[in-house]
């Protein structure tokens, strides 16, 4: 029993904004490329595909992140414990938690046609190189955003085999709205991170955090523009695009504290609720287009 614990802390069951914010993408592709004229059943079928591959993987991910970082999150007190760090769970029983993950998720991939499966295995590399990036750059919150919104073109492809530039228009977006989220997250650890001698958007642009963050969620919301005059939207797509630009902008912008982590926590677990609001904005445009 207090393995079992000990392993639902180690995969941060009690924190699921990290699995939303990676299903949102996956869910804005499968949305963006269904026909709600047809059938859906294949899209609640990977609707339900896609959540649980989140959920293992990012699980994977907070793991393998965990082994890559245990040095570091000692000297931190947001994750010193943290069960690998503080020496609760081996490395050993880590990797083999992560091994059942990724097999698991494997078993959901191969449901998928050939070119998803390619896509997703090709991700994997770099789904779990993430963690060492903070080592060598200040930018590993921009190599998050191309791994965490890669699902985005693989739930495209998972329905439509196509080609096409709407989702890569989509996921460039996505990629600035990662960068953004993160670079709030990071400013909870800014003091240990500077100390310990990682690196992070956050460090980088402390000095004018919320001109970078703009400069991120506005791209993100001219990606969408774009993406909704390709896929030749009504005008009320881009009436929604105003409300969550609003959101960004009113909500997480004005009022972030960049010294006040609980403030920094709370604009960056809105994302989700930001999450849901795109997938709305394309749901309603999609059924009545």
């Amino acid at each position: 029993m207090r393995n079992f614990k000990l392993f639902l802390d180690l995969i941060r069951i009690k924190k699921p904004i990290g699995i939303m914010l990676l299903f949102w993408p996956c869910l804005w592709g499968l949305t963006l490329a269904n026909n709600f004229s047809n059938s859906s059943f294949q899209y609640y079928l990977y609707l339900v595909y896609f959540f649980l591959g989140s959920a293992l993987m990012r699980s994977a991910g907070c793991i393998v992140n965990d082994i890559l970082d245990r040095k570091y999150d000692v000297l931190v007190k947001r994750t010193k414990n943290r069960p690998i760090a503080s020496g609760k769970i081996s490395v050993k029983l880590s990797l083999l938690y992560v091994i059942i993950l990724c097999s698991l998720s494997f078993l959901i991939l191969i449901q998928f046609n050939l070119t998803t499966i390619l896509l997703g295995l090709a991700s994997m590399p770099f789904a779990f190189s993430y963690p060492l990036m903070k080592r060598f750059t200040y930018w590993p919150q921009l190599f998050l955003g191309f791994t965490f919104n890669y699902g985005l073109i693989m739930a495209w492809f998972s329905l439509n085999p196509e080609f096409n530039s709407i989702p890569l228009v989509f996921y460039i977006g996505a990629i600035f709205w990662t960068l953004a989220y993160d670079t709030i997250y990071g400013f909870q650890d800014i003091k240990d991170d500077e100390i310990i001698g990682v690196k992070s958007t956050s460090i980088k642009f402390k000095k004018n955090p919320k001109i970078f963050i703009f400069v991120c969620y506005l791209i993100f919301i001219l990606m969408q523009a774009t993406a909704g005059i390709l896929m030749d939207f009504k005008y009320y797509y881009f009436i929604g695009l105003i409300v969550i630009a609003a959101q960004l902008l009113i909500y997480q912008i004005i009022n972030l504290n960049t010294k006040n982590q609980n403030i920094c926590l709370e604009k960056f677990k809105s994302n989700n609720f930001l999450g849901f609001l795109v997938f709305l904005n394309i749901l309603i445009n999609k059924i009545y287009l």
